[in-house]
């Protein structure tokens, strides 16, 4: 049986994927330029808008995301924007931009939690002072989540003349990131948590996404008590229509029955 292959080209870019790239460019620049005009203004607002674990405990809980826009180089947000539009333009094709979404922005956040939570622990060779930034980890996560989904298409790594399963690069990229954290780079271990939430996103959520999955479950709540109510109401109705003398009922959904519906009826 032939394999899949996909090839890192230009995909589509729509969606949820060019909304988060537009955003992490604006950002980016906006950065740049506040930087140039007002350096200690860039320097406040990028201090208070990375991940660092002493100042999110202290109620700076917008961290968790606000870190995921920002990167320190011209080169960091090239590759990380390019990483994302492959692989985010390929999932959101199949599973949608709301899945995507998701998977993302949930890697995101188990990213900061993981870096958080080592922080917490004070291992040997995490610092106490770590600042966190850039999208890796929520970009490692959309490439999990993709190869849970589709382990067996095979990838070419352009420039190389080189095609592996998706499956394998995967495992690769976190055999890399291990060693990478043994050697002391702290933001590999960060980012191990979000490739781990993006590998429990994309075995466990609905195809159609936490969201959707919560709003029918809210939904399905609520309507299922105003049918209780219209039943209660309908009971007492009928117990006071019955007072007055005039029979009425209702079905089980509280639906009136009308008496006269199967009768015949003569028009002259």
């Amino acid at each position: 049986m032939p394999r899949s292959s996909l090839t890192l080209t230009f995909p589509g870019f729509t969606g949820f994927v060019r909304r988060i790239v537009l955003a992490n460019i604006i950002v980016f620049f906006a950065l740049a330029i506040l930087g140039i005009a007002a350096p200690t203004a860039a320097f406040v607002a990028f201090a208070h808008l990375a991940l660092t674990p002493a100042l999110l405990l202290r109620g700076e809980i917008w961290q968790l995301l606000t870190y995921s826009f920002l990167h320190t180089g011209l080169f960091d947000i090239l590759f990380s924007m390019l990483s994302l539009w492959f692989i985010g333009s390929f999932l959101e094709s199949s599973r949608g931009p709301r899945w995507v979404a998701e998977l993302y922005f949930a890697s995101v956040l188990g990213t900061a939690l993981t870096a958080l939570l080592l922080s917490l622990t004070r291992l040997a060779w995490f610092p106490a002072h770590l600042t966190l930034t850039g999208s890796s980890g929520g970009i490692f996560g959309i490439f999990i989540g993709f190869a849970v989904l589709f382990g067996e298409m095979e990838i070419y790594l352009f420039p190389l003349p080189i095609r592996i399963r998706a499956k394998y690069l995967a495992v690769i990229y976190v055999l890399i990131a291990c060693f990478m954290s043994l050697r002391g780079d702290v933001a590999n271990i960060a980012n191990l948590g979000g490739a781990l939430t993006g590998w429990l996103y994309a075995r466990l959520a609905p195809a159609r996404g936490i969201a959707f999955r919560a709003s029918e479950w809210y939904f399905g709540l609520r309507n299922a008590w105003y049918r209780r109510k219209r039943r209660r109401a309908a009971r007492k109705f009928e117990v006071y229509m019955g007072k007055q003398g005039r029979e009425m009922h209702f079905d089980k959904e509280g639906r009136y029955i009308d008496p006269d519906k199967d009768k015949d009826r003569w028009i002259n």
